[in-house]
């Protein structure tokens, strides 16, 4: 910036670009908003696709909003000096005018100087004003239980009509009276208060609410979806903390929901989640980039507050990614290694392409969430010796030492889990069935929404707070429908037994199920499990059959919560089915 203009000129031109990337926000999220009343239409008319396409595409929104702004910046104000001598006191004016977002794109080498950036709140959202309330409240002592429910699905604004309200009310009630406490006794305060706009995501759309009565909350979720003659019904009702964790769970897709003020539906949410912190929330609700900015800024407080260092992460070394943790954070860092082996057959560019597939994925519940981040600084004090040893040898181009910082200048972050292959090396009998089990089940949700892991050892599959399975490792997944699944060939006659070589040949898509018992099931142990629940997934005709299913366009959701919360058994087309044709 030219020091010879005078303070108020730089403070105008301030000002502009603090108006040009304040617009450039109202655009992101008019657009935003505009995702999320479409995705109503296309649930009343059940337009499954298009609503799996309007997750995928919304989540590119931000970043295109952000190279849009930040060219015109560039553009508009390139005479006031972005970057080099004087852009410090530029930006400092700008940050100043405005409080919300600034994109660092054009900010030159200065990507972790947190002057600039929020990573500390600059302005408290929570008691930001709508010009409709974000939940609506309803009296049961006023009109009766069953009107109060009856006025709140009026509400929700659905068009399409219910084949069966009467018995869905039924169901309703009943569900609501087994969560509630025997005898009920409705004080003063007795109500029921719902988020205003309806969450959709798949085949579903959820009403999200709880129930106030003195000093106890309810909370509850209700699902709504289509019969087979395309009519509406209430599926299920969730009141258990796990079933509403679960279905707020980050690895799965992001939910979409008009919100005029963000903040006051994951203030509701975080009462009916409470497990769930603030950045998870706004990450499910699709406003992924300001969970990156609060997740970061939960790390520097922890970062703060504590003093382990940084260390190799336990478990079997990947072969395409060094991965390290802190021992008292609950997430794992994972960096793609300059060296990666021969048998992997991919390169850092492959990577980074698998790991934006399951970012715009459907992950079923089944694939963790990725935070993608770029030049992070990390305290180098806080790194053992053994890590930054193992970080220099395998990815010494992702390094960079400043002073006192450590600079990865590419990364992934996940939620630490415990190794398959580790959890059942310690588990007893009984939770190890039942991870074998639910293995299996995660193999079959995967291939429901065309997704095949490729490298299906159990050091890449991890077990959850909940208990679940779920698929961590993605440098080798593939849609299911690119596959070719094979049957092994029958031997030659004349063929030497004692060859090392095959018989048949093997192409780079080929994928034969009957080696899973070799390769998966060694201990006899898991394989008798294995073998008593999932037979079917060693054969090749089964998931071919699913293949045609997905070619024919059968769109299949994944249940985000559990069936035995479901009013009414209803079959749902998927991998399970497929295979049981498939092996008739």
């Amino acid at each position: 910036m030219d020091e010879r203009r005078s303070p108020i000129a730089a403070d105008d031109t301030a000002l502009a670009i603090a108006r040009v990337l304040l617009e450039g926000f109202n655009r992101h999220y008019a657009l935003f908003r505009d995702c999320a009343r479409a995705a109503k239409r296309y649930f009343e008319g059940g337009n499954w696709l298009a609503i799996h396409h309007l997750v995928r595409d919304r989540i590119d929104f931000y970043d295109r909003r952000c190279a849009e702004t930040a060219q015109r910046v560039q553009r508009e104000f390139m005479s006031a000096g972005l970057a080099g001598s004087g852009a410090d006191a530029l930006w400092d004016r700008v940050k100043l005018h405005f409080i919300g977002l600034l994109s660092c794109k054009i900010l030159n080498r200065t990507y972790y100087h947190n002057r600039f950036l929020f990573v500390r709140p600059a302005a408290s959202t929570e008691y930001l004003d709508a010009d409709n309330p974000s939940y609506r409240c309803y009296y049961p002592q006023r009109t009766g239980l069953r009107h109060a429910l009856i006025d709140l699905t009026l509400d929700l604004g659905l068009e399409r009509r219910f084949a069966d309200f009467r018995r869905d009310l039924r169901h309703v009630l009943a569900a609501m009276r087994r969560r509630l406490p025997r005898p009920f006794v409705a004080e003063a305060n007795f109500q029921i208060q719902v988020l205003s706009s309806l969450f959709f995501r798949n085949r579903t759309a959820y009403a999200a609410g709880r129930l106030v009565n003195g000093g106890a909350t309810y909370p509850f979720v209700v699902a709504i979806k289509h019969d087979s003659e395309g009519c509406l019904v209430v599926d299920a009702l969730l009141t258990d903390a796990m079933e509403l964790a679960l279905l707020f769970s980050a690895n799965r897709a992001y939910f979409l929901v008009d919100m005029e003020v963000p903040s006051a539906y994951v203030a509701f949410l975080r009462e009916i989640v409470p497990d769930k912190t603030a950045a998870e929330l706004y990450t499910m609700v699709g406003l992924q980039k300001h969970g990156k900015t609060l997740f970061f800024r939960d790390f520097l407080r922890h970062l703060k507050h504590s003093s382990d260092r940084f260390i190799v992460a336990p478990g079997i070394k990947g072969l395409v990614m060094s991965v390290f943790t802190l021992p008292s954070y609950p997430y794992v860092f994972k960096v793609i290694r300059d060296r990666i082996a021969a048998s992997k057959d991919t390169d850092r560019a492959k990577v980074k392409q698998k790991y934006a597939l399951v970012k715009h994925h459907d992950r079923a519940g089944r694939m963790t969430d990725i935070l993608e981040y770029s030049d992070v600084a990390f305290p180098r004090d806080r790194f053992t010796p053994e890590l930054l040893a193992e970080l220099e040898a395998v990815a010494p181009s992702q390094i960079e030492f400043d002073g006192a910082q450590v600079v990865i200048r590419h990364l992934y972050i996940e939620r630490r889990l415990t190794p398959l292959n580790l959890f059942l090396a310690n588990a007893d009998d009984a939770a190890r069935i039942r991870a074998i089990r639910d293995y299996g089940e995660a193999l079959r949700e995967l291939a429901a929404v065309n997704i095949f892991p490729g490298d299906l050892l159990f050091k890449n599959f991890g077990v959850t707070r909940y208990g679940r399975v779920v698929f961590y490792d993605y440098d080798e997944i593939d849609y299911l429908t690119d596959c070719n699944f094979r049957d092994i060939p029958a031997q030659p006659p004349d063929w030497d037994e004692m060859s090392s070589d095959i018989w048949y040949t093997v192409g780079s898509c080929d994928v034969f199920p009957e080696e899973f018992d070799t390769f998966l099931l060694t201990d006899a142990k898991i394989r008798n499990a294995f073998i008593a629940f999932h037979a079917d997934l060693l054969r090749a005709a089964a998931w071919r059959n699913l293949q045609r299913s997905i070619v024919d366009g059968a769109v299949t959701e994944v249940l985000s919560y559990p069936p035995s919360t479901r009013f009414q058994a209803r079959p749902q087309a998927g991998i399970s089915a497929a295979i049981a044709a498939a092996a008739q």
